[in-house]
């Protein structure tokens, strides 16, 4: 009788050891063995669910609610940053400001590749360069800053200044496939070392690889598939005997999740919550929502012996204080100080109050509509999709049509560069019966369009817009001369329009009343100051924390 017990015993678990292996190694949705990129040796499906690796130089929020504008000290009354109690996902931020070191690594590689010297490219490296005059002052000198800031080793690792929001936008972009780029190289996919050995027609840009990944690298072989990864892929597909050979995809695709999101500029929302922290608006699981600064506390004076009277961040004192008196300085800066040189907030992230004001993703307008949506709020959408000819094919930005964009100041801006696929706004393809959105181009939505207008005619096509700010323009001819046009219309009533962007937080020229997270400041997006800089953000995929929530009792 034992006996039989104990061969039963064995059947059951090897039966269920069996039908474990099954299990793990097949569909869950039809019980299928799923086909491996190599002939059915391993899945090409990732099942094991795997955290988003964090990118160079980010560190991780996670998200929540939190009460988005000013909550008190508020003696103007200022209606445009009213409390609205706003939700956002769990995202990346830089732990300090982009550097002058960080930026300037971006202007050497557009040098290299996009060399100045040659017609089709004089624009670029132009177009990207921090503009120093901003340090001028018609009743100071600040000739030092104006020659130096920028590029001497005593300043590298300074938060970069006179960088406007478009310039920003663009080193996110080029951050992000500099950093995927990498990452493929890592994985095997292309060759070492690959990725300095590139110019003008032969670039990387991420969405062009997962979309159409023959295009990348200018369609260069010896690139695309001269990672030991991809040698040794390729040899299975040319193997007649494996299962499925003629599937292998040489390349890596989005379900690998070995490519990071985009780098981009957080929205305000996320800025805002991230300045916060964690502590001072929260008791237990309870919201308060009634923080001043990103530190503990309604001083700017830390309160801590080890350092107690020290300014925890860099700001202006009061009239012709800036850095305090010499030997015994207030906030150890005149002007800009080095990053990390001040205390942490509860994330890890360094100066979100202080030392220089930073550029965040969205338009600017008064109201935050909160009615409309509380979920990751973001004003600002312009919808694209990818160009394609009618038999499917992508088209591409070539060294030769690399569209550009005349700013008001009459310089000129890439659109796109080279290796990226054209986009254009989405249509009636895209838009039809949609109840989400219904047009491309969603940054006045709510606020201003001809759907929000106070209707002053009985014909809403006669009415006025509620956004008439002033339309500066510039041309430039086919000899390359510049025409610049100011607005001299008397008429209008304000300087909000589509191309005005957020920028918050303190900085080294603002009086404590600007530290507050809450606070909000607009200016043109192509305009540039010497207390104005970025930092960039990444959306996380996947769950919203890296850690199980425990009971607390």
């Amino acid at each position: 009788m034992l006996r039989i017990l104990f061969i039963s015993l064995i059947i059951i678990s090897f039966s269920s050891c069996s039908n474990k292996r099954d299990y793990k190694n097949s569909s869950r949705a039809t019980g299928w063995k799923m086909m491996g990129r190599t002939g059915g040796k391993a899945s090409s499906y990732n099942k094991d669910s795997k955290e988003q690796q964090t990118g160079p130089g980010l560190v991780f929020i996670e998200g929540g609610t939190f009460t988005m504008g000013r909550v008190q000290d508020d003696p103007l009354g200022d209606w445009n940053n009213t409390p609205t109690q706003q939700h956002v996902m769990s995202f990346y931020m830089d732990e300090s400001e982009v550097t002058n070191l960080m930026y300037l690594e971006y202007l050497d590689w557009l040098k290299r590749v996009f060399p100045p010297t040659e017609e089709n490219y004089k624009h670029i490296y132009s177009s990207a360069l921090p503009d120093t005059l901003v340090w001028r002052n018609s009743l100071g000198y600040n000739e030092t800053m104006v020659n130096n800031y920028l590029r001497h080793p005593a300043f590298a690792e300074y938060p970069v200044v006179g960088v406007s929001w478009v310039q920003a936008v663009n080193f996110s972009k080029w951050r992000t496939d500099r950093v995927n780029e990498k990452l493929l190289e890592e994985v095997g996919f292309t060759p070492r070392g690959a990725r300095y050995d590139v110019d003008a027609e032969t670039l990387f840009s991420t969405h062009t690889y997962l979309q159409a990944p023959t295009l990348t690298y200018g369609g260069k072989d010896s690139i695309l598939s001269g990672g030991k990864r991809s040698e040794k892929l390729l040899k299975y597909r040319n193997d007649s005997t494996a299962i499925g050979a003629n599937n292998i995809s040489l390349y890596l695709q989005r379900k690998d999740g070995v490519f990071l999101p985009s780098y981009r500029l957080p929205t305000e929302a996320e800025w805002e919550y991230a300045a916060l922290g964690l502590s001072g608006i929260r008791e237990y699981n309870m919201h308060r929502g009634r923080k001043k600064y990103p530190w503990s506390g309604r001083y700017t004076r830390a309160g801590k012996r080890r350092m107690r009277g020290d300014q925890l961040a860099n700001f202006k004192q009061g009239a012709g204080d800036y850095g305090g008196i010499a030997g015994w300085s207030d906030d150890g800066a005149d002007i800009t100080a080095q990053v990390k040189s001040y205390p942490p907030n509860d994330y890890g992230l360094y100066d979100m109050a202080g030392n220089v004001a930073e550029w965040v993703a969205d338009l600017y307008r008064p109201i935050i509509e909160d009615d409309y949506n509380d979920f990751n709020y973001y004003r600002g959408n312009v919808y694209t999709k990818d160009s394609k000819n009618k038999d499917g094919s992508f088209n591409v930005v070539t060294a030769n049509s690399i569209p550009y964009d005349t700013l008001p100041t009459g310089y000129l801006v890439p659109r796109q560069l080279p290796g990226e696929i054209v986009k254009v706004p989405v249509d009636e393809e895209e838009t039809y019966l949609r109840i989400n959105f219904s047009t491309s181009d969603n940054r006045n939505y709510l606020d201003g369009d001809k759907q929000s207008l106070r209707i002053t005619a009985q014909n809403r096509d006669d009415a006025k817009p509620m956004y008439n700010a002033p339309k500066h323009t510039a041309t430039i001819d086919s000899a390359g001369n510049v025409y610049r046009q100011y607005d001299k219309s008397t008429s209008r009533t304000t300087l909000i329009n589509d191309e005005v962007r957020v920028y918050k937080g303190g900085s080294w020229r603002d009086r404590e009343y600007w530290l507050d997270p809450a606070q909000r400041r607009f200016m043109p997006q192509y305009m540039a100051k010497d207390n104005i800089g970025f930092r960039c953000a990444m959306s996380r995929v996947g769950s919203k924390t890296k850690t199980k929530k425990r009971p607390r009792h």
